[in-house]
């Protein structure tokens, strides 16, 4: 067996939220080792993730803070505008369409509250994320990356012997010691199971599908999403690209909800029959459009963690909570979990306590657990509200959307919320 390791944080998973929680808490002085089951060069390439993130302009403020915006803003499309829409898809038999009521934020009306020239988000791909991540974990000493390696064990020090230090055991017989561990290993976590965390979970009749597409007419920073009776299809603006040669230089980003039985016949579909699917929910107000590179599809699921933390254990991103797309706020619950625990953690140091003991981590708990319920649930009404075309429900919700779009202290506050700039913000997210 190798000699022990220790450090004041151990991070299962260096994905997305792993590697920014690695480098938020190593820039307030905590010694950390992550553990990922994959090598960063099969991460970082172009094959291994196709799909975009939003993030939030309050999330952009700890990328800044961190040292990372520097190096992704040239791949960060800006988003000016949101639009939503209750819609209806082209067939053969009708139109489609767009309701007369809709949803229109805008960042200037933002601004006007910020004073601020903020966008209302920026739309990035994950690999440039991933690289400017493990880049900057590279050069960062009190990073120790430990990739690929699987943990084989964990100990959260429930023996006496081992009171007050959790453990991990590495497949190569390494073992990892420190006061805290920190479980960023995804929805289906093993280290929350492992530690009997119960979740409420369920699967939605619906699947997501994720695809760049090229269109010959700008977009002009606008994101827009149609809420179609198989769910809501979003259409996010990218960057343009150079590659004019096969494509237009235009790009945007699909995130596509649509009913299991339709979707597997939609990603079974080749060539031009996929692209009329796609054309029949994108319409033409962005010309002639192509795909590029291959479409990817998952299967949406709703869970949402009993415990945020237990004794030398906390959940940070998908591990905590995994919503539905509907928002696109997952990314950025994780960003505003790591924030809030670094200020815990940061704060508890401060004071000689110990920063895996419960009586701390309650804190991050406490303060996490409410804003993610809220939005969990409030994403899955959405979602149920909209993913239907009955008469009554679609009667309601456009009249909802035309209150909101009327009122203004309303549009501003869920503009706050789609920015993740609302509740009581953790210091790497505020202004």
């Amino acid at each position: 067996m190798k000699s022990d390791l220790s450090s004041d944080i151990i991070i299962v998973g260096g994905g997305l939220t792993g590697g920014l929680a690695a480098l938020a808490l190593s820039q307030s002085g905590f010694e950390v080792r992550v553990i990922e089951g994959q090598s960063p060069k099969t991460m970082n390439s172009s094959r291994f993730d196709g799909r975009t993130t939003a993030i939030a302009y309050a999330s952009m403020r700890l990328f800044r803070r961190l040292g990372l915006w520097e190096a992704i803003a040239d791949y960060a499309e800006p988003i000016s505008d949101i639009l939503v829409t209750d819609g209806k898809k082209q067939t053969r038999f009708s139109d489609g369409g767009l309701s007369s009521f809709h949803m229109h934020f805008d960042s200037h009306h933002l601004n006007s509250t910020l004073d601020t020239s903020t966008p209302l988000g920026w739309i990035v791909e994950n690999q440039a994320i991933r690289r400017a991540i493990f880049a900057k974990m590279n050069k960062t000493d009190l990073i120790h990356l430990h990739a690929p390696a699987m943990r084989v064990s964990s100990n959260f020090g429930q023996d006496q012997t081992n009171a007050g230090t959790a453990s991990v055991t590495l497949n190569d017989g390494t073992q990892l010691t420190a006061p805290l561990i920190l479980a960023a290993d995804g929805k289906k976590s093993p280290l929350r199971m492992e530690a009997g965390i119960r979740v409420n979970h369920w699967q939605y009749p619906q699947m997501g599908l994720v695809a760049t597409v090229s269109h010959e007419v700008p977009h002009e920073g606008f994101a827009q999403e149609y809420f179609l009776p198989g769910g809501p299809f979003a259409i996010l603006p990218m960057t343009d690209t150079k590659q004019t040669s096969t494509h237009f230089p235009h790009r945007s980003s699909l995130v596509w909800t649509e009913k299991k039985p339709i979707a597997h016949q939609i990603m079974s579909a080749k060539g031009a029959a996929f692209k009329t699917e796609l054309t029949r929910r994108f319409g033409p107000y962005l010309g002639d459009l192509s795909v590029i590179g291959r479409a990817f599809s998952y299967p949406l699921s709703f869970h949402l963690s009993h415990e945020f933390a237990k004794p030398r254990l906390a959940l940070l991103g998908d591990a905590a909570r995994a919503i539905h797309p509907i928002a696109g706020q997952g990314f950025n619950l994780g960003v505003k979990d790591i924030a809030a625990l670094n200020d815990v953690l940061v704060e508890a140091r401060g004071v000689g306590l110990d920063i895996g003991h419960m009586s701390v981590l309650h804190q991050y708990q406490k303060w996490r657990r409410f804003d993610s319920t809220a939005l969990a649930l409030g994403t899955d009404i959405l979602n149920k509200m909209f993913s239907n075309n009955l008469a009554p429900v679609r009667l309601l919700r456009d009249l909802g959307l035309g209150v909101v779009n009327t009122t203004t202290p309303l549009r501003k506050f869920f503009m706050r919320q789609a920015g993740a700039d609302a509740g009581t913000l953790p210091s790497l997210m505020r202004p």
